[in-house]
């Protein structure tokens, strides 16, 4: 029977080998989230770094003019720019940022990096130790000299699409999204957020072996992190309970644990990410 059941977990890992779907959440632009980022340094803007340009923004660009005695017409020019002091500096490319470096060019590789699966601790402008990890992360990915130093080829690497799953992933539970991949406040979402009653079980994406089981310092709580092919792992945070162990292969749609609020959750959810070679993936472009 549970041969059995073995072959039908292939089965199913391998029908979901399919091409992926085509939905991914919206973009922002790194030039408006850097300029976000400027404004908040000037204390005028107090929403997301997302890169979407809004009516808020239009609002804290005209505080800022009117504070300079410009004219308050809502366009972040050069004089405008000027005025934000070295938040408002350096146009993106126009140098090669190293650790320690500040600027609005910095703020603008923080979010790409973030956007291409290697986010920092915060888009905040300032090229701290998170954000040089976040770097030379990509920089191994991209196979580039990790030599923490964004240059022209990082940057032409972060001119690619950001990647997607290769191959197409099961629901690990089927519940509505509460919170997407992206940028959140001015830190950066990694998975998805499925928000369920607690003890709802949890099942794997795909089929693999699990690397890891058990309870998460981070914040993740009880975790579960399962290895597929091509690169690929999922990761299944916040469980009340963990119904596999280490070096134990699961098929897709086997129960990996149940929901809950462990670690760093203000309610019972799934937080569900995953990673291709490392670089964390927007999950919608693998799940159906």
């Amino acid at each position: 029977m549970v041969r059995r059941a073995s072959i039908l977990g292939l089965l199913a890992g391998l029908i979901c080998l399919v091409a992926v779907s085509p939905r991914a959440g919206a973009r922002g632009r790194a030039d408006v989230a850097a300029l976000q980022v400027a404004l908040r340094s000037a204390a005028a803007y107090s929403g997301a770094v997302d890169g979407i340009r809004g009516p808020g923004m239009a609002a804290a660009v005209r505080r800022v003019q009117s504070r300079a005695g410009l004219r308050a017409d809502g366009i972040a020019g050069p004089r405008t720019r000027r005025t934000l002091g070295r938040s408002g500096r350096h146009r993106y490319g126009s140098r090669a940022m190293r650790a320690g470096d500040v600027g609005w060019d910095v703020a603008a590789l923080q979010f790409k990096l973030a956007v291409h699966g290697f986010p920092s601790a915060s888009v905040d402008g300032a090229l701290g130790p998170h954000s040089l990890a976040a770097l030379q992360r990509f920089q191994r990915w991209t196979g580039l000299a990790a030599d923490g130093i964004a240059g022209p080829a990082t940057l032409r690497s972060l001119r690619s699409p950001p990647p997607r799953s290769p191959v197409g992933l099961l629901w690990p539970l089927r519940a509505p999204i509460g919170s997407g991949f992206g940028p959140r406040g001015t830190g950066f979402h990694a998975g998805i957020d499925l928000p369920a009653a607690s003890g709802a079980p949890v099942t794997a994406a795909g089929f693999g072996t699990v690397v890891f089981a058990g309870f998460h310092p981070s914040g993740w709580g009880n975790l579960v992190i399962v290895r597929h092919r091509f690169g690929l792992r999922t990761l299944y945070a916040h469980l009340s309970a963990i119904s596999v162990r280490v070096g134990q292969f699961v098929p897709a749609g086997g129960r990996v644990g149940r929901v809950g609020a462990t670690g760093s959750a203000d309610g019972p959810h799934l937080h569900f990410e995953l990673l291709l070679r490392g670089a964390n993936v927007d999950p919608l472009s693998a799940l159906g």
